[in-house]
């Protein structure tokens, strides 16, 4: 349903993406996940035609977002980290305009709002200025609007943003059941909310993507990541540091290996970070295949904030 092809972009001389793809299908909640900066709402920003690429593509329902963008733009529905609202029009003055702007039918329009009014739960406001809701509510209010013409794509930059806890449940519940049927992209850096919602995440970091992945083999299909704890000692080794970690990332299921840097003189430390599977007799084979001498091996178990906290530092490392 949403197809991003390798996009880029730069402001001035400074990178905010660079060569970032991923797909979502309908019946997919995907998590974009990554820091303030990361580069996540320009990601949106793009997808929705907002902003176009320096380089790459996004398609829509196979539909360019720059080469036929009406046509795209027919299947989006958007809810910006700042939601486009009128605050002098009451909830249902503003749902009723935001209908007509996507071209739906007026015979459709007021079963449409009444149906969507129940579903996000803005039933006692719909009367209201919006400009005299709360938070909550006009976050809600933003929702709504995204759905209007009932889009295929939904795409939601920061969706709780501000929200006091209990609006936050109810957030994340609505956007579960959207996910049903259409293909949702989420944008957070709350962990949490990642595992609570999404099938799906990408990460990203300085404009990189660092793991596509459904959540339940990034998780071990249980909510747990597995990673190893490696020290070895490579005074028989006949091949180099990065051939050897060359050889761990190249085992199944292995997302990243990260040196520890030396221990004890004569030995190194590394973390292996897996998708769940328990890569430990794969280790060992290789370490022995190496020339290396098993000091340590330990399975650890985690959760997606050790595995996006890892990847986040593997990467910055070797970006220095």
């Amino acid at each position: 349903m949403i197809e991003v092809n390798g996009i880029s972009k730069k402001y001035g001389g400074k990178a905010a993406l660079r060569d970032v793809s991923f797909s979502v299908k309908k019946g997919q909640v995907l998590g974009l996940l990554g820091r303030n900066g990361a580069g996540k709402s320009t990601t949106m920003n793009i997808m929705t035609g907002y902003l176009s690429a320096d380089e790459g593509s996004v398609r829509i329902g196979g539909y360019d977002i720059l080469e036929e963008p009406i046509k795209a733009k027919k299947l989006i529905g958007y809810l910006p980290e700042i939601p486009p609202l009128y605050p002098e029009m009451t909830v249902t003055e503003y749902l009723h305009f935001v209908c007509r702007l996507k071209g739906m039918d007026r015979k459709d329009i007021i079963p449409f709002i009444e149906q969507t009014v129940e579903l996000v739960n803005i039933g006692d406001v719909r009367n209201k200025l919006i400009g005299n809701l709360s938070k909550g509510y006009r976050q809600r209010v933003g929702l709504a609007q995204a759905l209007c013409g009932s889009p295929e794509a939904i795409i939601l930059d920061e969706p709780t943003i501000g929200l006091d806890p209990m609006q936050i449940i109810e957030m994340r519940s609505i956007v579960r059941d959207l996910g049903t049927d259409r293909a949702v992209i989420l944008s957070s850096h709350i962990l949490k909310e990642i595992s609570d919602v999404c099938t799906d995440v990408v990460i990203i970091n300085n404009g990189k993507k660092l793991v596509e992945s459904s959540l339940s083999v990034l998780l071990g299909g249980s909510g747990e990541q597995a990673s190893v704890a490696l020290r070895v000692s490579d005074a028989e080794s006949d091949d180099n540091e990065s051939e050897f970690i060359r050889k761990l990332r190249g085992i199944s299921g292995v997302l990243d290996v990260v040196s520890s840097g030396k221990g004890e003189p004569g030995f190194s430390d590394y973390e292996i970070i897996s998708s769940g599977a328990d890569t430990r007799s794969a280790v060992f084979n290789v370490v022995s295949e190496s020339k290396r001498v098993l000091v340590l091996m330990a399975f650890n178990s985690g959760s997606l904030e050790d595995i996006f906290t890892k990847l986040i530092h593997a990467e910055e490392q070797e970006s220095v």
